[in-house]
């Protein structure tokens, strides 16, 4: 049974999450590289804006079940929840995963489980299994023997809406992408922790595609409604009219003109699903 967990990266993604763990009675201890960020958490505080997070913070501290520290512990599962964003030419960055993965190496026992849950370009999860692996050549890994590996490994991305976080993590579906079918049924294990919603399994590669795809179709969804706005100001007519017009059609549902795409998500995220393409063409 998985009770200790430790979560790597403490933002908008793992400070809920391991949250939600630790108000389950989980032993959670949650890494991240800024001492302000740990200081606050073991106040019993939080550092984000995120409805219903502060009072679960608090009571997890409070209660003994969530700890922050600079470095990572032994635990039963390890979830990876740092940035990935883009350098020069939109090329993704994933320095931020690999120092995540080299700092639990040393921690990693046999049964352990490693999940993946930062926004990735296809093919992320295997390269983390090769950073654990050079790291730590004592231990077998999903793609060398299977099932009967030493550490499991799989990829799990969150789908979530900012404001919404706390609710959607417990009701959304999970779409579980393990390296082997063990590392797939560990996930599902570890996630019906707290999750309601439905743990959908698929391979690594699917389970990356898939979060670069919903965030992909979100961004051209928004182009086109802002795209429809400044069109319609040239031509004179009520763009909210005509969306709602529109939208009286059964298979048409357009989102409302904004200021744009933005955040950290999804105008990044389709520059990621492009990334073998992109470097072909350096």
């Amino acid at each position: 049974m998985i009770k200790n967990i430790c979560m790597i990266g403490l933002g908008y993604i793992g400070l809920p999450t391991a949250t939600l763990f630790a108000s389950k009675r989980c032993s959670v201890i949650g890494v991240d590289v800024v001492p302000e960020v740990v200081d606050t958490i073991n106040q019993g505080k939080i550092h984000i804006v995120e409805p219903e997070l502060d009072s679960l913070v608090h009571a997890a501290v409070t209660e003994g079940y969530l700890k922050a520290a600079l470095i990572p512990e032994p635990a039963d599962a390890f979830l990876v929840a740092v940035p990935t964003p883009f350098k020069d030419n939109y090329h993704p960055d994933v320095s931020y995963i690999e120092a995540a993965v080299k700092a639990i190496a040393p921690v990693l026992q046999p049964g352990n489980i490693v999940v993946l849950e930062s926004t990735s370009p296809v093919g992320t999860t295997e390269q983390l299994e090769g950073w654990l692996s050079e790291a730590r050549p004592d231990l077998s890994f999903p793609t060398q023997v299977g099932d009967n590996s030493d550490i499991h490994i799989a990829y799990c991305p969150e789908r979530v809406l900012p404001g919404k976080v706390v609710h959607e993590l417990v009701k959304n579906d999970r779409i579980i992408g393990g390296l082997s079918q063990k590392s797939t049924d560990l996930a599902i294990e570890l996630y019906k922790v707290f999750v309601e919603g439905r743990c959908i399994t698929t391979n690594a590669r699917t389970a990356e595609m898939c979060k670069l795809t919903e965030n992909s179709f979100r961004d051209v969804n928004i182009a086109f409604a802002n795209e429809l706005s400044i069109i319609c100001e040239k031509l004179d007519i009520n763009v909210w009219e005509l969306i709602a017009l529109a939208n009286r059609h059964p298979r048409v549902n357009i989102l409302q003109p904004g200021a744009g795409v933005g955040g950290h998500c999804i105008a990044v995220d389709p520059w990621l699903s492009l990334q073998k393409t992109l470097m072909k063409r350096v």
